[in-house]
């Protein structure tokens, strides 16, 4: 069976920023805090029918904006957590904050109750591209937000970054990454800004750099980070030997997550022949807290081969470290000859390499990570 981790959804922001598709509310009263815990542990109870005893190996909880949550609450989290599914003892628990002055008092609290690794929604230290993307907080909050993770005991975090925001160019996306390498950070999320559908940046289109621009941007930032000492280990992750994410890394390489919370993806893999399964839950919190355990799932389907084989492509692919075909079997329960058709013509056209030793592993060349759609569209189930 492979590795479980958990993913939490806690969907509250104080407000909704313009390019965010994920699924967060606004908040319009105080976070209903006992009434959401009570829901999330009877999500956890359904959710252990289904874990076969599997010990959680890490935990994510993310947003919405988790820290508007107190430790107090977090805490009452990961101890039904352990209760309930059990935990690892080396267990990695990130949360994601927001560097907001009022959040960042609470890190304290949150490192004693249990979690070890923090994930700060920094985006930019420009006031005017903070202010641009909506941002409740600005560039020196976000200094003393990382400084006060410090201070609180965390010897893990990263920084999230955006690149090619409204009015940036490439010299102020490289003090970006400077900035937070002045902080001493050693994990970074590095990533442009997209305009997804059903956002107010869809609707209503930023003027953003243009595309030779944001290529620019990126590789020198890339080039930055390299300088650095950071080694990217996914297509938009950056870290200091030691320092990556094992949740993250668990997706990449697909392993099984269970999940708790509104709107909240899992992907399960269920004993002998019942295969590969993916389920959501209700995404509305206030359906969400009105439902009771399984009945919050609002979705439960097999993956089919066709399916199998494309989501494991499109996970393993970010990776620049690429992945073996025994992985690829244990995982998906397929032979690896119905990718290798694939994988030649993407070598042939110098976007894949072979490694033979005393095992197959395929891995993206620096030339396919620039072009992972490309790479991912060869396994679309529509292209097999």
């Amino acid at each position: 069976m492979p590795p479980l981790a958990l993913y939490v959804h806690l969907p509250w922001c104080e407000r909704k920023c313009p390019y965010c598709d994920f699924n967060s509310h606004a908040l319009d009263a105080p976070v209903p805090e006992a009434d959401y815990l009570q829901a999330l542990s009877a999500d956890l109870a359904a959710e252990q029918h289904h874990t076969a005893g599997r010990p959680v190996t890490s935990i994510f909880i993310g947003g919405g904006t988790p820290s508007l949550f107190s430790p107090r609450a977090i805490g009452e989290i990961l101890e039904a957590i352990d209760g309930t599914l059990g935990m690892s003892t080396d267990v990695e628990i990130t949360l994601e904050a927001n560097p907001g002055s009022a959040e960042a008092t609470r890190f304290a609290g949150y490192h004693a109750a249990g979690v070890n690794r923090l994930s700060i929604g920094v985006q930019s230290f420009n006031d005017h591209h903070l202010k641009a993307l909506g941002r409740i907080h600005d560039g020196r909050e976000a200094c003393n937000a990382i400084e006060a993770a410090r201070r609180a005991g965390f010897e893990r975090i990263n920084g999230d970054l955006m690149f090619g925001l409204p009015g940036q160019n490439p010299e102020q996306a490289v003090a970006d990454i400077d900035t937070l390498l002045e902080l001493g950070l050693y994990h970074v999320s590095h990533y442009e800004l997209t305009l997804e559908p059903n956002t107010v940046f869809h609707a209503r289109p930023p003027e953003l750099p243009d595309p030779d621009t944001r290529w620019e941007m990126q590789l020198a930032c890339r080039e930055r980070l390299e300088r650095a000492g950071l080694q990217r280990y996914e297509i938009s992750a950056w870290a200091s030997p030691g320092q990556a994410c094992r949740h993250n890394l668990n997706y990449w390489r697909f392993g099984d997550y269970a999940a708790i919370g509104a709107g909240a993806h899992g992907k399960l893999t269920l004993p002998g022949e019942a295969g590969v399964w993916r389920y959501h839950k209700h995404r509305i919190p206030q359906r969400y807290m009105a439902l009771a355990g399984e009945a919050a799932r609002n979705g439960w389907r097999r993956l089919a081969a066709e399916d199998l084989r494309f989501e494991f492509m499109l996970n393993a692919l970010r990776l620049p470290e690429g992945f073996d075909e025994s992985l690829f079997r244990e995982r998906t329960g397929l032979d690896p000859s119905c990718i290798r058709g694939e994988l030649a013509a993407l070598a042939k056209d110098g976007l894949m390499e072979c490694l033979e030793d005393d095992i197959r592993r395929w891995r993206p060349t620096g030339r396919g990570l620039d072009l992972l759609n490309e790479l991912q569209g060869r396994f679309l189930p529509e292209a097999a």
